[in-house]
């Protein structure tokens, strides 16, 4: 087994990092496990040869950025949280999308994880605004996009296709400007 990517960033209960090819089973054992949980509102890939191409495409194309949500306790991925549509100059914004793993869901892990990824998105990366697009009905995304402090800006009819149908969604926002969640520090080693 190889080793693990470094964190990026902790908290007192979880790391983010980066994807790696070598998370493929540990990822598609996990989507397997909650596909009860994720049904309608996200498809993440279920085989390892879907998760290569899905996890190469968050590794090598700049306008993306993916990251692990793992507990720091045991290193398992309680979670995944990507950066798209990534725009650089003037704009400086990127589109989230994430999801929690049936093991970790209602623990607090992706509210860390998600304060995390906003911190490092808004420091090392450099960008201004995050945009969370949600179905209206996915009421556990947008209790999560409110208590990271996210501000709901509107509502788009019609906006992603999913499901194998065009599907409403809330738009919810945050910026460098805005108060933002704390995240607990990490013990010291």
């Amino acid at each position: 087994m190889s080793e693990k990517a470094p964190h990026l960033a902790e908290g007192a209960l979880v790391g983010i990092r980066h994807y790696t090819l070598d998370d493929g089973a540990e990822f598609t054992a996990r989507v397997r496990e909650s596909k009860d949980l994720h049904h309608p509102w996200l498809f993440p890939p279920t085989g390892t040869a879907a998760y290569a191409s899905y996890a190469q495409r968050l590794i090598g194309d700049p306008t993306k950025a993916g990251f692990l949500v793992c507990e720091r306790e045991n290193g398992a991925i309680a979670g995944f949280i990507n950066i798209n549509n990534i725009v650089e100059g003037g704009f400086l914004s990127g589109a989230l999308g994430y999801g929690v793993f049936a093991h970790a869901a209602g623990r607090g892990l992706m509210s860390e994880g998600l304060a995390l990824v906003v911190a490092y998105a808004f420091g090392p990366m450099g960008l201004h605004r995050l945009e969370i697009n949600v179905q209206p009905g996915n009421a556990a995304s947008i209790a999560l996009a409110r208590r990271c402090g996210f501000r709901h800006e509107g509502f788009s009819p019609d906006f992603l296709y999913i499901d194998g149908a065009w599907r409403d969604h809330e738009r919810w926002a945050i910026t460098t400007e805005m108060p933002r969640k704390d995240v607990p520090a990490a013990p010291s080693r």
